[in-house]
């Protein structure tokens, strides 16, 4: 039932909520063992024990009793309904890895996502979750489960835990969680100090790739890409769970920004930009070890040595039978749709990429979506590539490894060809993006002059400044089988100093106006000190924020923070315990912390710098707002990260393309400078890294 906005939900229903986060309490624990801070149980029907389990099924209580040494404090009675038939999604076994990417495990997902939209109401959902749960492979039951929640009328707002809450053991070293179980049997809860997770543990200085490991296995930007996935799925069984907004669109930003992102990076740490990999039959240069342990499936992750050649996968198992031609083929048609700025239905009809709404269609066909316009003709093309890769140690499965990290999106950004493969898929997209016409005269703002533009923070005017910080996680919910109580993780990830943007603005008009300020920021230089050429470099602006400002007539000053970036979601939304969240889920009390998970992570907003400071553009254009506007309700939506993950429910806030005015080519432009009209300004300013490492303010102890 769908809970009427600014009202309270029923009592009954917002316990239902709470029960079913229980769920993603130590999920390879079943769910009659206790959950939770009050030791929940859900007392669940005698025919839904597993045969395992079967002698609990006579009397619960007191078994668990007798095994747990107390009685549970609460009980949650589970309603007995028709189970429906979920033996697809059952056929991936208990302890395996699971992966959208994957065709077979796929269509397991999209049945069990089915079923849980299909439920009629709350309590039926507790029902199936509970009969699932207890059967289901732990990593797609909280994939599907998150799916759902984020999806169903009757779960939004719901706070779902991050991810690395319920699987720590994607992100870390798994020495940490030795000595957490260690610690754990011999201290009591409030005796244990915080653990320290090693900072770039899965490799030596030796390798050059580890100057940027920082990026790659930050656990923020890990959870941001899975949880843009879980926002923005490719396949489900409602459509309209896959059918958003601009979501072809989106696809293509999202994972555009990340690789200006990284390249920004990697010069800063003396690296060349990334390198695209394109040619599948020349090996993959990278090694990657990721030294990770997956606790459902009870092995390492596998690793691939330098100079690893893809092949043909033939793996029966996962009925996955393709040869590296097929990638090429699916190549060919795709360019072959982008030079003729048309795509083919699967009735032979061709229908035309316009300019707005071309590179959504494009999106949607490179990573195959359930609303590609025609699925069968145009492939596959993104998603195996990532399979090709992430099966290359083992094409055949004649040594019987699973797929790599590559193949799932919680940990996929880890690996350094990660971005060499997105490098190439983003250059596919700008083949599309260098056909359509220049913006020209579209980009200016009449009678608006941006005089002034400047950075205030704590390292000066026009300087920023980047360190590391420590952070603690608690890992407790992802602890199975180990004494209750927190278990502390302390780990080091990259900071910044937080800075405003002054902006003078000048309306010569008599009228006062609506501006939308767009705000991006771009390396100065390449990899040899050389200025940067105007093509290259708007490729490479990273966008770090946009907002309307009121502009009356006369001189105007425009000050923004970088804290309300909408880019970015706030520490304590990639970091915090979400169940520190005031109110319960839905209710007006929780509004202003509802958890939407989906956005880039603050503490990366700015790139590393350099400890000398590393020289970058700011950029600053201000748009007229009324050619911009997209009129629509976003009372209690979550629209905190729009720029990268839109604004759930509603239709992307900006009427213009995702990355203007930068998306498209400007032939003739040479410089920056030369592109700039009265409307917008930039400012050279300086990152400088200071290598020191300070305790995040609100970390425990």
């Amino acid at each position: 039932m769908p809970v009427n906005r600014g009202s309270s939900p029923p009592q009954e229903m917002v316990d239902t909520r709470r029960n079913l986060l229980l769920f993603f309490e130590r999920p390879t624990e079943p769910c009659f063992m206790k959950k939770g801070e009050d030791n929940a149980v859900f007392e669940i029907p005698e025919h839904y024990y597993p045969e395992k389990y079967k002698e609990l099924a006579n009397n619960p209580i007191s078994m668990l009793s007798d095994r747990l040494g107390e009685e549970p404090a609460r009980m949650i009675p589970v309603r007995n309904i028709e189970i429906p038939d979920l033996s697809l999604p059952m056929e991936l076994p208990f302890n395996e890895q699971f992966s959208v990417f994957i065709p077979k495990h796929q269509l397991m997902a999209t049945r069990l996502i089915d079923v849980f939209m299909g439920m009629k109401d709350l309590e039926d959902l507790q029902s199936i979750c509970a009969y699932c749960q207890l059967r289901i492979n732990p990593y797609m039951f909280n994939y599907c489960l998150s799916v759902a929640i984020l999806h169903r009328p009757d779960t939004k707002g719901m706070d779902i835990p991050t991810f690395v809450e319920t699987f720590p053991d994607m992100f870390m070293d798994p020495k940490v969680f030795r000595k957490a179980r260690e610690i754990s049997n011999v201290l009591g809860p409030g005796e244990r100090m915080p653990l320290t997770i090693p900072v770039n543990f899965t490799a030596s200085d030796e390798e050059p790739e580890q100057r940027v490991a920082y990026f790659r296995e930050d656990i923020g930007v890990n959870l941001h890409h899975r949880h843009w996935h879980l926002v923005y799925p490719f396949d489900a069984g409602d459509i309209a769970i896959v059918d958003k907004d601009r979501r072809g669109e989106l696809f293509y930003y999202m994972h555009q920004q990340v690789i200006a992102r990284f390249d920004i990076e990697r010069l800063c740490n003396d690296l060349p930009r990334v390198k695209r990999y394109f040619d599948f039959k020349e090996p993959v240069e990278e090694a990657y070890f990721p030294k990770l342990d997956s606790m459902v499936a009870g092995r390492t992750w596998p690793y691939r040595h330098a100079g690893t050649m893809l092949r043909d996968l033939d793996r029966p198992l996962e009925l996955i039978k393709l040869e590296i031609s097929d990638l090429e083929r699916w190549r060919e048609r795709f360019i072959h749709a982008v030079e003729s700025s048309s795509v083919m239905l699967p009735n032979g009809v061709t229908i035309p990429l316009d300019e707005e709404t071309g590179i959504d269609i494009l999106g949607n066909i490179m990573e195959s979506s359930a609303i590609s316009v025609n699925r069968s003709y145009y492939g596959n093309f993104h998603n195996m590539g990532h399979v090709f890769i992430s099966y290359s140690h083992d094409p055949d499965h004649h040594h019987l490894e699973p797929f790599s990290v590559m193949a799932d999106s919680a940990v996929a950004m880890r690996d350094p060809t990660f971005y060499r493969w997105h490098s190439y898929i983003d250059d596919l997209f700008q083949l599309y993006k260098y056909n359509l016409p220049p913006y020209g005269d579209k980009l200016i703002f009449p009678g608006i002059q941006v005089s002034s533009l400047k950075v205030e923070g704590p390292a000066g005017d026009n300087t920023l400044s980047t360190f590391w910080e420590l952070s603690t996680l608690d890992l407790a919910r992802g602890m199975d089988f180990t004494p209750r109580g927190a278990v502390f993780a302390r780990f080091t990830h990259l900071q910044h100093e937080e800075f405003t943007y002054v902006i003078e603005v000048n309306n010569t008009t008599d009228k006062s106006v609506m501006g939308t300020v767009r705000l991006f920021m771009a390396p100065r230089d390449d990899e040899e000190g050389n200025p940067l050429p105007f093509d290259e470099q708007r490729r490479h602006m990273i966008e770090l924020d946009k907002f309307t400002a009121p502009l009356s007539p006369g001189k105007n000053t425009v000050r923004q923070r970088s804290v309300d970036s909408s880019v970015t979601i706030p520490y304590e939304r990639t970091f915090g315990d979400q169940r520190e969240r005031p109110g319960d889920p839905g209710t007006p009390e929780s509004a202003g912390f509802d958890f939407c998970g989906c956005g880039w992570p603050h503490h990366l907003l700015i790139p590393k710098g350099t400890k000398e400071g590393y020289p970058v553009i700011l950029f600053v254009m201000i748009s007229n707002w009324d050619d911009d506007k997209v009129e629509q309700d976003l009372v209690g939506s979550c629209n905190d990260a729009a720029s990268y993950c839109g604004i759930r429910d509603r239709k992307y806030p900006d009427r213009r393309a995702m990355g203007f005015p930068f998306d498209r080519a400007a032939p003739g432009t040479a410089a920056l400078a030369h592109f700039l009209s009265h409307n917008m300004a930039v400012r050279e300013l300086s990152i400088r890294f200071t290598d020191t490492t300070k305790l995040h303010a609100k970390t425990r102890r």
